[in-house]
């Protein structure tokens, strides 16, 4: 197991070119945000970098935002890209940190552990002054990708109806206080406002610094332990639509928990079933 879910700048630009590194650019964009992620991706990128849609490697079929792929989906994806068995793969986003997260998470369902995140992504890089390129890449030559899907890192509405039974499990929700609270709307429609009965609020704003690294882990025990968060108990993490919990399942893994669950289809699916508890206030 990895000591630590992200590397350095200095740790990637020096194995840019190494046979079994695959770098990943997982830009992602709010809904209503008129950026175009894969524009630009071929305007600026690592070198060597591929581009990884999550609304496109995802259950298209699914009526929620970007759940997870099947594993045979995932898998036959991942062969396209030129990703394989025994390779390293490092994600980035042109954020810093926000979509990255979910990208190493999503590896890490899917049964492929050697994953890190690039600490402070594309803006950490240009600062660096290290070298960045343009246009369509070159088509990657199809590796043999074997996907083993990890139940125990993904909790579905039934699974989360069992955990808030569980006085051994707590529940972090990434999503802004305003809207953890209803004291602000849901960025999509028809969602109500509040949050699970339980949960803690974590706001994934709150462990990432504003240049978009994760936080030192003295600050992140310390932004825990201010939510109430006791950090023996086995996590599960919420947000909107599954992006920003696996922030919070980031911190933890540098805290030394793996273990953490994301409730895939978070916010989107609770917050619109009306048989789902919801608390307002704080």
């Amino acid at each position: 197991m990895n000591e630590d879910p992200m590397v350095s700048c200095a740790w990637l630009a020096a194995r840019l070119d190494a046979p079994d590194v695959r770098v990943i650019d997982a830009t992602w964009f709010m809904p209503g945000d008129p950026r175009d992620a894969k524009a630009l991706f071929e305007e600026r990128r690592i070198p060597g970098a591929i581009f990884f849609d999550i609304d496109a490697i995802a259950d298209t079929e699914s009526s929620l935002p970007h759940m997870l792929p099947s594993p045979e989906k995932f898998a036959s994806a991942m062969r396209a890209l030129g990703i394989g068995d025994g390779m390293r793969v490092i994600v980035y986003d042109s954020h810093g940190l926000l979509s990255a997260a979910r990208v190493w998470w999503t590896f890490r369902v899917m049964g492929h552990d050697d994953v890190a995140v690039l600490d402070g992504g594309l803006p950490a890089w240009e600062a660096a002054a290290l070298p960045l390129v343009s246009g369509t890449p070159a088509a990657r030559t199809p590796r043999h990708f074997t996907a083993q899907y990890r139940a125990d890192l993904v909790a579905d509405f039934t699974d989360m109806g069992r955990v808030l039974q569980q006085a051994a499990r707590q529940v972090i929700d990434a999503r802004p206080l305003a809207r953890f609270t209803a004291d602000a709307p849901e960025p999509r429609p028809g969602l109500r406002g509040g949050h699970m009965p339980g949960a803690l609020s974590v706001p994934s704003s709150s462990l990432v610094t504003n240049a978009g690294h994760l936080r030192s882990r003295d600050e992140l025990v310390a932004t825990f332990t201010k939510a109430g968060a006791d950090l023996a108990k086995a996590p599960v993490c919420t947000c909107g639509s599954g992006i920003t919990a696996a922030i919070i399942a980031l911190a933890l893994a540098r805290l030394g928990r793996w273990d953490a669950t994301i409730y895939d289809g978070s916010w989107a699916e609770w917050g619109a079933r009306e048989d789902a508890a919801i608390v307002t206030g704080g």
